[in-house]
């Protein structure tokens, strides 16, 4: 089995996007982030989504990106709410977190260096998604193009570094659908911005929204 590194937040996506990477043969070894999120509820779904897929390794690391701020994600900033479908589309919100793909992807191509993995996977998806300027196939190939300048095996002519991302054209129903198709319990996943104190998804705020979308519409298909 190849070894790959597969970014695992704990939501939806993420954990969709391992278990397809389990389901082709890859040996993953999960890596995960506590930058000082809001959402810290997702690491025990991460957690408990690599135990039930079963993972080589899993890695939570440790971030201060409310050191650098910007986001409503790593501030005391509001979390916005109830948006419609076309709010979540048009726009960069506030909820995105600056450079965190180009970050998390650097922390996995490291992680892929030591391990002699030549392959990378994340749930990035450029259809229902909140606008994020990290989630387009544009950044994902510049990073991959950078990872094989930038790492040992590729400036020695060794298997290049691939950048697999199997959700980034799917819609969120498909996803959904994915993900049952594959034997993940999405219930086991956490898709919330702002969860209250004893950990409940808001309901309202936009990965909440959309992932309310995305399982209506794969129920109603």
């Amino acid at each position: 089995m190849k070894p790959a590194v597969v970014l695992l937040s704990g939501g939806l996506d993420s954990s969709t996007c391992l278990a397809l990477a389990r389901s082709q043969g890859f040996d993953c070894h999960a890596l995960s982030f506590d930058y000082g999120q809001r959402q810290r509820q997702e690491l025990a779904a991460a957690q408990a989504v690599a135990q039930t897929i079963g993972v080589a390794s899993h890695r939570i690391l440790n971030l201060d990106m409310r050191a650098i701020g910007g986001s409503a994600l790593t501030s005391d900033m509001a979390v916005p709410k109830h948006r419609s479908a076309d709010e979540i589309g048009h726009g960069i919100p506030v909820t995105y977190v600056p450079a965190r793909n180009t970050i998390f992807l650097s922390y996995a191509l490291g992680l892929a260096e030591v391990l002699k993995a030549n392959d990378i996977f994340i749930g990035v998806n450029a259809l229902d998604y909140s606008g994020y300027p990290d989630c387009r196939p544009a950044f994902i190939q510049a990073f991959q193009t950078m990872a094989n300048l930038a790492t040992a095996a590729g400036v020695s002519g060794q298997s290049p570094m691939t950048i697999h991302t199997p959700l980034i054209d799917m819609t969120k129903a498909q996803i959904v659908r994915t993900a049952l198709e594959v034997g993940l319990d999405i219930d086991m996943t956490f898709s919330c911005y702002d969860p209250s104190a004893d950990g409940e998804p808001c309901g309202a705020c936009d990965a909440c929204l959309l992932r309310a979308k995305g399982i209506a519409e794969a129920q109603s298909t």
